[in-house]
């Protein structure tokens, strides 16, 4: 995906969560497929294991990455 189209589908977006949600319906992968199923069924918990089971694999600190994250819609 086009970054530079990614930042143009989001504009006029404001909440964080309605973005994320249009990325992710945006790609075609199965596993994103899922992750939209439980944002969309309210699993929250689920949705968070996912984030910290995948930031886990890659080395990163989830809690951290996330904090980094809501600091940009600040």
């Amino acid at each position: 995906m086009n970054p530079l189209n990614m930042i143009k589908g989001m504009m006029g977006i404001s909440n964080p969560k309605d973005m994320a949600m249009k990325m992710l319906s945006q790609n075609n992968n199965p596993i994103f497929k899922n992750l939209i199923d439980m944002a969309n069924k309210g699993d929250t918990k689920g949705v968070e294991n996912f984030a910290r089971n995948y930031m886990k694999s890659q080395g990163k600190d989830f809690d951290q990455e996330f904090n980094n994250f809501k600091d940009m819609f600040k």
